[in-house]
């Protein structure tokens, strides 16, 4: 478990000779260094735009954040780098990298892939957050804390707290909106871009390891692991009678590392999506595989894992009614497939499909 990987602080000011000392946050050296980074990015896109791949200037927005809270940061002391925010950050890098080396090789825009991974980011943090808030209404609406309080716990994303099933609902909605506005079908896009979807998921579930969230059960084999007192599955055996309540225990009993299995079941079904690809018959059919594939692990993965209960008075945890419910809708998608005629349509909705 490593919540906090190292701090940055921002305080800290750079001589630039004659011109001073400049501070390097706030109204200083890396706000610049942002802008110019921002400025040879707009460049090169210019320089690209084609009557095929037009430009897009959509990407602004997260330029423009970065750039406030890079303004924003001299508030604090010092800036904590968080191992489960640099795992989401390596995710959306991971994904989306895939994703333009898959279009290139196609004679696509790899840009493609950048854009549509913002909005399908973006979009899934907030599916997942609202899940999790729904979750665990509990932690956020506490007896005597304020509506300001609650509403600080909601947005604090670095203290950890994402359902992949709420992801799983809004992502796809700003997937498909995002191939409509591109002028793209949405299906063959989705057939290249799904195996990004578990590389990122990959790198997502080792920040969970490293912020030593979603753990399983009690577990005696060699790669069992132990987390250390006030961390959540610490806190979780107190509470249920394994541990004393003193956190005299050096570390917790020892887990599953449930994280690193999804991690590597994530990881499996990138590559195995990627070598069905030359074999499909018609669009959708890696997607519905991956649609298939990924309800069928996370219901294996929760019958390992302890930090949710059954639902509904039965023993299933909700993420595994949530899987259930995923994977009919999987199999009900793969055999709406099967009634369409086998052909690969063009990426480009202005482009007819043949025959």
């Amino acid at each position: 478990m490593r919540s906090i990987l190292f701090e940055i602080p921002l305080k800290g000011r750079v001589s630039l000779g004659p011109l001073g000392d400049v501070p390097v946050f706030g109204f200083g050296l890396l706000l610049v260094l942002w802008a110019l980074a921002g400025a040879g990015y707009w460049w090169f896109r210019q320089r690209k735009t084609t009557a095929e791949a037009p430009a897009d200037n959509g990407n602004w927005i997260f330029w423009a954040i970065v750039a406030g809270l890079i303004v924003y940061a001299p508030a604090k002391e010092n800036i904590p780098i968080y191992g489960f925010g640099s795992m989401l950050f390596l995710s959306y890098l991971s994904s989306a990298g895939l994703g333009s080396w898959r279009l290139r090789r196609r004679g696509l825009p790899g840009e493609i892939a950048w854009d549509a991974a913002i909005w399908v980011f973006l979009s899934g943090l907030f599916g997942g957050r609202l899940f999790y808030i729904v979750q665990y209404h509990d932690r956020f609406f506490e007896p005597g804390v304020s509506f300001g309080s609650s509403l600080l716990r909601m947005f604090n994303l670095p203290d950890g707290g994402l359902v992949l099933y709420g992801g799983l609902i809004f992502a796809p909605l700003a997937f498909w909106a995002f191939a409509r506005w591109k002028g793209l079908r949405a299906l063959p896009l989705a057939d290249l871009l799904i195996p990004s979807v578990f590389i990122g998921l990959m790198f997502g579930r080792l920040g969970c390891l490293m912020h030593g969230c979603c753990f399983g059960d009690y577990c005696e084999l060699p790669w069992a692991v132990t987390f250390p007192p006030d961390s959540a599955p610490y806190m979780a055996q107190v509470a249920r009678g394994y541990l004393p309540p003193d956190l005299s225990s050096a570390h917790s009993l020892p887990l599953h590392p449930t994280q690193l299995y999804d991690a590597f079941n994530a990881l499996a079904i990138c590559l195995l999506l990627l070598a069905f690809w030359p074999y499909r018959q018609r669009d959708g059919e890696v997607l519905a595989l991956g649609w298939v594939l990924y309800p069928i692990n996370r219901f294996l993965i929760e019958l390992l894992r302890w930090d949710e209960l059954g639902q509904f008075g039965t023993r299933f945890t909700i993420s595994q009614w949530g899987s259930g419910v995923i994977l009919l809708a999987g199999i009900a998608f793969w055999l709406w497939l099967q009634r369409r005629p086998a052909t690969h349509a063009p990426l480009r909705r202005d482009v007819p499909v043949a025959g």
